[in-house]
């Protein structure tokens, strides 16, 4: 099985601000990757490959510590690249960045962007064909969605989620056709918000 993760919550996630590529979690985002580095202790992850921006590098080895899986970075991973845009409050920007014609200064535009995820996709199958058991993948939210839309088979009834949560989990049957079991889940959060943000019980 592939498992498919969006990174923990940010500063700039919380505040609704184009992110900057050295983001790095809060510690709600902490707490979650806490969380579900928990969820999955056992769930026979043999490796991991992550983004390497600081807020999936933080998520993914929040993972490893729990799992004992090794740990490799890959840059096709990363969010889209927003250029010019990054550090900017969505409500100062006046316009709608992921309109399908806009081409952020500086940035990807969507069809770069897809083209680049499909190279993610070619690389996380190849990996997931060498690795003797469950592959954790840990990404960004518009990576999953990319992924989702393009490459995956979703549950009858299912439609591709337009936020993909902090830290939640969609769990990909491989090899081919990829069909999703588990899609876009934060079980593992139930009740967050009311623990400490050190919690370390069991989920």
């Amino acid at each position: 099985m592939i498992f498919l993760i969006r990174h923990g919550e940010t500063l700039g996630n919380a505040s609704r601000i184009v992110q900057r590529p050295d983001s790095p979690l809060s510690p709600r985002g902490v707490a979650q990757a806490e969380r579900l580095a928990r969820r999955l202790a056992h769930q026979r992850i043999a490796r991991i490959v992550s983004s390497d921006l600081a807020r999936a590098r933080t998520t993914a080895e929040c993972l490893q510590r729990a799992t004992g899986a090794p740990l490799t970075f890959e840059p096709l991973l990363h969010e889209r690249n927003f250029g010019d845009l990054r550090g900017t409050a969505y409500a100062d920007l006046g316009f709608d960045m992921f309109e399908p014609d806009y081409a952020p200064p500086n940035g990807e535009t969507w069809p770069v962007f897809h083209a680049r995820v499909d190279c993610a996709w070619a690389h996380v199958q190849a990996v997931a064909a060498a690795t003797g058991g469950n592959l954790a993948v840990v990404t960004h939210g518009l990576v999953c969605r990319s992924l989702a839309a393009r490459h995956l088979i979703l549950p009858v009834g299912a439609t591709v989620p337009e936020r993909w949560e902090n830290t939640s989990v969609t769990v990909v049957d491989c090899p081919a056709p990829w069909r999703v079991r588990v899609l876009n889940c934060i079980a593992h959060l139930e009740d967050l918000d009311s623990a400490p943000l050190a919690d370390s019980g069991v989920v």
